[in-house]
């Protein structure tokens, strides 16, 4: 349904007097924007619009009281590489990152079903932390240094706030909000009005804008006031597989059949621990309390079962989510009203992707405020940004839904996990850190080249399911080390490159040339393992591009001989690797 549809609809219901937001309110105020939700999207939606129009005005309703705790009960607090880049570079907020929040050591995954001995199953990861930087994040510690920040910066920021009532105003007209704050009622008025309340989703609720995605998982995560010390779970060997030895900086995932595990270190010296799971394989009701986590954890990942259980009296709080996952029929209204964060969509904690789609949408509410502000017209632009929103939600979600039976797949699962990044690094990436989510130039030009990997990434999804379906189990005690493949390590090196309009659509261009090369290599290490596999789709889609190093087929120690293929050979000169 079109935007103006959806207002109109609910302005008839919304401007009787009995529904009306006014109400018996006692007083009265007007703003620019005014933000429901006072969380991680609607503080760095507030600093980025003072950012960019030091004239405008912000008001922000945040349900709880600041400071907020310390253990926030919200999922989200690793980060990756566009939500990175949008808190340190955009919102300026690098002194924070580096002083008070831990850097992160990358993504590392673990094929630990069952299994306490961790030097003995299949690690994927990087021996030394990449170049461009990513943090976890202490939500309390973030969302509350957010607030004041904000509050610096001129944005009035109401703590302990309740929205009780929303009125959309029709054509120009403001918008109304009715809230309670310290026993006070009062009518706020603003002409553009944000959702950012989260999983509340009050506009969303009331516009009816909810939708189900198809991808119904579960999860149940905690936080204990303890690190813990995942480096010892190996012996001195495994431990100075990385440099330093220091995997607990790492956002941690234990991989199982239908499930994978979280550790995520917090900076004030806390742990997240997190299920997610899918509930065909593992329903909610298994691991929904900390004794029935802890009970599920013994079976699954008993290694982490026992440190947890050595550490359960610094358990400082238990939640859980019967469905994580979802979508929205409409985030973005010419009518002057967006939703952000958590109030509009929602992936898959599995590669953080939260941060990135607040970053994303944050940048595409700031952009149409700013047409706005200069009397341009909406509709046109609204449509569109919307458009490639959902198309971003639609090419992420597609990593993840159908996939979790072979999460626990040493042989399948790193190579999706490579193949998953080079799509994030080499097209999503360049776009979103390279500031081009809005050039329509640029967009329109390449979007041949767009359309097709999208093309090839849902092939090679089916690809990764059909692989699982008939490879043989193996969980050999090696490190594929992904800092080894230097194709890999530059592609993310180059995420902060300066590029001028002709080197951004000539690096999008190679990206996608590289991921067709790679969907020949994906192909040969998968026929050499399974010969019955049909992978003429992705030799097709190859050609005879030169083939990027992967990691050697999973029998193989080292982890890291080339694949070999007949039909295309190595090109060391572009693409090579430091066995």
């Amino acid at each position: 349904m079109h935007a103006a549809a959806v207002a109109t609809r609910h302005n008839l219901r919304m401007n009787d007097p009995a529904q009306s937001a006014s109400g018996s309110a006692q007083s009265a105020s007007q703003d620019d924007v005014l933000i429901l939700g006072g969380g991680l999207a609607g503080l760095t939606l507030a600093l980025e619009l003072r950012q960019r129009f030091p004239d405008i005005s912000v008001r922000v309703l945040e349900r709880r009281t600041h400071p907020v705790p310390r253990a926030a009960h919200k999922v989200g607090e690793s980060t990756v590489e566009i939500g990175a880049h949008y808190f340190c570079n955009v919102l300026g907020l690098r002194e924070h990152l580096e002083t008070a929040q831990v850097r992160k050591f990358g993504f590392r995954f673990f094929f630990s079903e069952g299994r306490s001995d961790f030097q003995n199953v299949t690690e994927l990861g990087v021996s030394r932390v990449l170049p461009t930087p990513s943090w976890q994040l202490d939500r309390g510690t973030f969302e509350n240094y957010l607030g004041e920040r904000a509050r610096a910066h001129g944005v009035v920021l109401e703590d302990g706030c309740t929205v009780r009532a929303i009125a959309l105003g029709a054509g120009d007209a403001l918008h109304e909000v009715r809230c309670e704050r310290g026993g006070e009622t009062r009518v706020l008025r603003a002409r553009w009005l944000i959702d950012a309340s989260g999983r509340a989703g009050l506009l969303k609720r009331q516009l009816g804008l909810a939708e189900e995605n198809d991808h119904p998982i579960g999860a149940a995560w905690f936080r204990l006031d303890a690190k813990l010390e995942l480096d010892g779970w190996g012996d001195a060997e495994w431990r100075a597989r990385c440099v330093p030895p220091e995997r607990w900086r790492s956002t941690n995932h234990l991989c199982g059949p239908g499930y994978w595990v979280w550790l995520i270190p917090l900076a004030g010296g806390a742990h997240s621990v997190g299920i997610v799971a899918d509930p065909q394989a593992h329903p909610i009701e298994s691991f929904n309390t900390f004794e029935r986590a802890l009970t599920w954890l013994r079976v699954h990942q008993p290694a982490l079962a026992h440190t947890v259980e050595s550490r359960r009296d610094s358990l400082l709080d238990f939640a859980y989510l019967r469905r994580v996952s979802y979508g929205c029929r409409q985030v973005f209204s010419a009518q002057r009203w967006a939703l952000t964060g958590e109030a509009g969509v929602f992936l898959d904690p599995f590669y953080s992707p939260g941060s990135d789609f607040i970053a994303m949408g944050n940048h595409y509410i700031v952009e149409l405020i700013a047409r706005d502000r200069g009397r341009q017209p909406l509709a046109a632009h609204a449509e569109i940004f919307q458009g490639l929103y959902f198309s971003f939600y639609r090419n992420m979600l597609s990593l993840y839904q159908g996939q979790y039976a072979l999460f626990g797949n040493a042989q399948v699962m790193p190579i999706k996990v490579t193949w998953d990044y080079t799509y994030y690094w080499g097209v999503l990436c360049p776009l979103g850190i390279g500031g081009r989510l809005t050039d329509l130039s640029l967009l329109s030009e390449l979007r041949p080249q767009l359309e097709a990997a999208q093309a090839l990434n849902l092939t090679l999804q089916k690809f990764f399911r059909d692989w699982h379906a008939v490879a043989a189990a193996h969980n050999p005690p090696v490190f594929l080390d992904q800092q080894k493949l230097d194709w890999f390590a530059q592609l993310n090196a180059d995420l902060h490159g300066r590029f001028d309009d002709a080197q951004a659509r000539a690096r999008l261009r190679a990206n996608v040339e590289l991921l067709h090369a790679l969907a020949g290599t994906i192909a040969d290490l998968a026929a050499a393992q399974c010969p019955s596999l049909d992978v003429s789709a992705l030799r097709a889609a190859a050609a005879t591009r030169a083939r990027p190093v992967l990691f050697a087929p999973a029998g193989e120690r080292s982890g890291f001989a080339p694949a070999q293929s007949a039909h295309a050979a190595v090109d060391a000169d572009h693409l090579p690797i430091d066995v």
